[in-house]
This record gives C-alpha cells, structure tokens and sequence, in this order.
C-alpha cells in the first residue's frame, strides 16, 4: 500500500473532484465523518458548505484542504468493511480527520508523511495482509499497462493516467525547440504545457 498525501488551499476543488468522480460512477463513497448528519443524506453544497465553515475558524491556516489516498497492490482487491477500517486505522494513526480542528486549532501538516504517515501505512499493511509497497532498491514487479496514445477526454478517460502516457508518447518521439512547439504537439492531444509563474 502506498500513501499519497496533497495539500490545498481550495476545500472546494477537492470536495468537486471527489463528488464528480463518485457522479461518474468510477468511485464510490464507502465512508464520510465529521458531518451533522449522515454525508448520505447531504447534498453536495452543503457538504462543502460545512467544510468551508471549519476551514474559515482559523484564517491563518492558507492551506486549510489535504487529500490523501491510499493506493493498494496491482491487483489487490479489499472489501469494503475492510476498506473503512483501514482508512479509519490510517486517521487515527496520523492524527486527524480534518486539517483543522473543531475549536479552530491547526493540524500541525510538517512532515506528516515522514513523521507519521510511513509508520502507520507500514503497520497497517502488516496487520491488513497488504501487498507491501516496494522497498527502495527492489525492481517493482508491475508496470500498469498504458492506455493508447489518443486525444484526451476530460472526465472520460483517467486524466493523469493519459496525459502521463501522452507526455511520454510525446517527449520520447517528437522534437521541439521551444514551449509553443511542444505545445504544437500536445494540442493534437488535448494536453497544454504551462511553465507557470
């Protein structure tokens, strides 16, 4: 199992990208705490309506969203109840639900995946029976297939998943000079680069 740990400072992107991918019909809500009511029982407004609140009672905290997934082996299949009482067990273990606390504290977020993170992925992978994430040094035995190099279909396809396999499509067959060149390129594909700010 490998812990994936992103922090925001838009509670709003997050909660619309979990609620979109739930919509779609490619994942599936198994557990929500920290609600007035039972999340099922929400709409999505006002699901966020009360995230947005508690993120609000400490204004000092700027990124005040984290999102964590954990990701399990090449073809390891974890039943539901399972599923809860893992991620309740990985909660616990890091020290939270929420990035801020209902009296307005902050969840101190410093080095969570090295200071906590690790050591409770490790121990749940342990009492779980989990295929254990590949040690450093040691081949990884997987390699996830690639989808074809197509144009990419925003919320039709895994975007990441597709925009890695046109990157890498790309950067191996093509060459360019500059970044409009590239993007020259990627536009067949639905993808832009951006150097940023």
């Amino acid at each position: 199992m490998v812990a994936v740990i992103k922090t925001g400072s838009s509670v709003r992107r997050l909660v619309n990208y979990n609620e979109n991918k739930v919509k779609q019909g490619v994942a599936q809500c198994i557990e929500a705490s920290n609600y007035p009511m039972d999340a099922d029982k929400l709409s999505v407004r006002q699901k966020l309506s009360c995230l947005v609140k508690q993120a609000a009672l400490n204004e000092n905290v700027k990124r005040s969203s984290v999102h964590i997934s954990l990701n399990f082996g090449p073809g390891e299949r974890v039943g539901v109840e399972n599923l809860k009482a893992i991620a309740d067990t990985y909660m616990q273990g890091i020290g939270f639900g929420i990035n801020i606390r209902a009296d307005g504290s902050r969840i101190d977020m410093q080095n969570i995946g090295r200071n906590r993170s690790e050591k409770v992925r490790k121990e749940i992978e342990e009492s779980f029976g989990l295929v254990r994430a590949r040690q450093s040094g040691q081949k990884q035995n997987h390699r996830p297939e690639p989808i074809g190099v197509t144009r990419v279909r925003y919320g039709k396809t895994e975007t990441k998943k597709a925009i890695g396999t046109v990157l890498d499509f790309v950067l191996k067959n093509y060459r360019y000079a500059s970044l409009p060149e590239l993007n020259a390129v990627l536009g067949q594909y639905n993808v832009r680069a951006d150097c940023g700010k």
